[in-house]
């Protein structure tokens, strides 16, 4: 370790129920859910018919013409972030030297909806096996290699440092970031634009989770589908967005007079090599993550004031981090507020991970704790301070975020107000 400290002077969110971050913040604490039955396709073959979507327009983010064609959704949310976090951060790029400014990008399935709607146009909506390339959008290789989320992003913010698409699942927002980070200690890059996006709501990936139930069935109420801790609940709401982040080395933020939102850390991930989708109930693995994240951080369980938790909204994960928090926090699990705002932004795949720091970031910034929606009924298995309905005004400089992917990825960050040393 060369003792070089990574910080967020930078932020900006595209999520559902509106795009920015101010927008962001305004849903999360006043706890409004943006779940609603899906409006990209038609549902109704599906089991799963609700999604959380951005109601977004790529000209009205800045986006010209030639650069909406080229780019997928996903990527276009990148880039939307990636500018929205420079300029949050009022960092002048154009007078660093670039080759110490990275970019990094995580992405669960990359280009999805860019590849669904492009087959179904080459192939006339699968009528053909032997598909007419001719009819293709002109980028279409760009669609299919998630290498060109992280080039569009480096070139709309005039990076030439290292470059990297970081994917692992559910799990790919920390782990960007993380990476971000180490590379910032390591001596690598003073700053780095980091993040992750994903625009999954598709027939094919609907498709995928219908055929193993993990996303919920209750299509009645949109509004009140994603239920994560609820006794109730019965699997994650598909949802889509960004969010990136200026993170700069401590000295570099400090000698330009920077906003600093808060310091990464302590970053960990770990792998449970058990199964694609299962999930021990001891929660082990996750709580080997926090331990780790916890030490690099310098900190004790019970320093940290709250948790955003993953809170999908599935059985199993559910149970299986509470387990984690009290394995690793111990008593003063029972004592630190827990939420979810997956159940008010949905599921984003390797997205959301980086929204909930994103969302975690800005508890500190207000000290305000946003809560779980649609915690209405108890399950004696989930039995922590869930924050139900409602935010609460709560003192948060430390704050532990972690993410839960398939494969048996489990990534823990812990952030941390500047100075807390003084604490």
């Amino acid at each position: 370790m060369t003792g070089r400290r990574a910080v967020i002077t930078g932020v900006e969110v595209l999520a559902p129920g509106g795009t920015g971050t101010k927008n962001f913040w305004s849903l999360l604490s006043e706890g409004r859910t943006a779940t609603r039955t899906i409006t990209f396709f038609d549902p109704t073959p599906f089991r799963s018919r609700v999604g959380a979507e951005i109601d977004f327009v790529a000209e009205e983010h800045g986006l010209g013409p030639q650069e909406a064609r080229r780019m997928d959704r996903a990527a276009q949310f990148a880039v939307v972030a990636a500018r929205g976090a420079v300029a949050d951060s009022g960092i002048e790029l154009d007078g660093l030297d670039p080759y110490r400014i990275g970019v990094t990008v995580g992405s669960a399935v990359g280009a999805t909806m860019g590849l669904d709607q492009e087959y179904r146009i080459v192939s006339d909506g699968g009528r053909l096996h032997l598909v007419d390339h001719g009819y293709a959008v002109p980028h279409l290789y760009n669609y299919l290699v998630p290498s060109s989320f992280a080039a569009e992003v480096a070139w709309a913010v005039g990076a030439q440092g290292a470059s990297t698409v970081v994917s692992t699942g559910c799990t790919s927002g920390i782990d960007a970031v993380g990476h971000a980070v180490e590379l910032i200690r390591e001596g690598s890059a003073d700053v780095m634009v980091a993040g992750a996006s994903d625009a999954p709501i598709s027939p094919i990936t609907v498709a995928c989770f219908d055929a193993i139930k993990a996303t919920t069935p209750r299509i009645d109420h949109p509004e009140q589908a994603s239920r994560p801790f609820d006794a109730t609940r019965n699997g994650f709401v598909l949802g889509e967005g960004a969010a990136m982040f200026v993170i700069e080395e401590l000295g570099h933020a400090q000698r330009r007079g920077a906003h600093v939102y808060a310091e990464i850390a302590g970053y960990a991930t770990r792998s449970n090599a058990y199964h694609m989708t299962g999930l021990r109930p001891d929660g082990a693995e996750m709580a080997e993550a926090i331990r780790v994240a916890l030490d690099e951080a310098r900190m004790n369980g019970e320093q940290i004031d709250y948790i955003n938790a993953h809170g999908s909204g599935t059985k199993q994960n559910d149970r299986h981090e509470t387990a984690a928090f009290k394995r690793s926090l111990g008593e003063h699990a029972y004592r630190t507020p827990v939420s979810s705002i997956k159940s008010m932004v949905g599921h984003s795949l390797g997205a959301i991970g980086s929204i909930e720091i994103a969302a975690s970031v800005l508890a500190m910034e207000h000290h305000v704790v946003p809560p779980t929606a649609n915690l209405r009924q108890r399950d004696p298995e989930c039995d922590l301070d869930y924050v139900p309905l409602t935010a609460r005004d709560h003192r948060t400089d430390a704050v532990l975020t972690v993410g839960s992917g398939f494969g048996g990825f489990q990534s823990a960050m812990v952030l941390a107000r500047p100075g807390r040393e003084q604490r």
